[in-house]
């Protein structure tokens, strides 16, 4: 169980939205460094606050920003892009993939020999439409259930190693990203609260936000959490015989 209080930081797209709320509210919770990756310039007058140059894309500053991290206990994943579209551009759904799939596959892979040092925690922030797309959105929705299986693999494959995988599967939030969706919606502040709230509580699948949270009775009780769990224990018992 990871605990936000006196801990290395590490959240990615951190300059507005989800992530400058994740960023606030570590600070909040007593983080004694936060790191924080952006594509633009930062500035946080917060001492403890250590900007990154870190597009996920770009395999010569993720470089660099591992050689300006110390130490890290909690790796955040949050970069992401959200375009609308209809699915008969390739290059839209390949731009998805490379950021909110290969981005997060990258960075944690990245970082994973300081997590592995520190027995730290990964928390992935992905959404509902990696559970049902929104069609308006189908290859951000595509691109989320990629990166939804992706988290429940590395949360098997990292289990035995010391380390925590979450996943966060947010609902609408009132962030730039969501601006063009009509429908109710959680404001960044709650649901970066609810995030390092279920990170401490050591909850895997996390749901941060209205919406969200009244699918999560439903999901932790039902089939495909149940699968997973089994799937997970029997890729153990096979690692453990071969």
């Amino acid at each position: 169980m990871a605990t936000i209080t006196g801990s290395a930081v590490l959240i990615t797209g951190g300059n507005r939205g989800i992530g400058r709320g994740l960023v606030e509210e570590a600070l909040s919770r007593g983080a004694e460094r936060v790191y924080v990756g952006t594509r633009e310039p930062l500035a946080n007058p917060d001492a403890r606050v250590t900007p990154l140059a870190l597009d996920v894309t770009d395999a010569a500053q993720l470089r660099r920003a591992v050689d300006e991290v110390a130490s890290l206990d909690v790796l955040v994943n949050n970069a992401g892009i959200a375009l609308y579209d209809d699915l008969n551009d390739r290059s839209v759904l390949e731009r998805h993939l490379a950021v909110n799939l290969f981005g997060t596959y990258d960075v944690t892979r990245a970082f994973l020999p300081l997590l592995l040092r520190s027995r730290g925690a990964i928390v992935n922030n992905l959404s509902v439409n990696g559970l049902a797309p929104l069609p308006l959105i189908p290859a951000y929705s595509v691109s989320k259930a990629a990166a939804f299986s992706l988290t429940q693999s590395l949360r098997a494959l990292l289990a035995e190693r010391g380390v925590r995988v979450h996943a966060v599967l947010t609902g609408p939030v009132d962030t730039d990203m969501s601006r063009g969706i009509d429908a109710p919606k959680a404001s960044a502040e709650s649901v970066a609260r609810a995030i390092f709230d279920g990170v401490e509580k050591d909850e895997e699948d996390i749901f941060p936000d209205p919406l969200s949270e009244s699918l999560a009775e439903g999901w932790r009780g039902g089939v495909a959490k149940a699968l997973e769990l089994q799937l997970a224990d029997l890729s153990a018992a096979h690692r453990a015989t071969s």
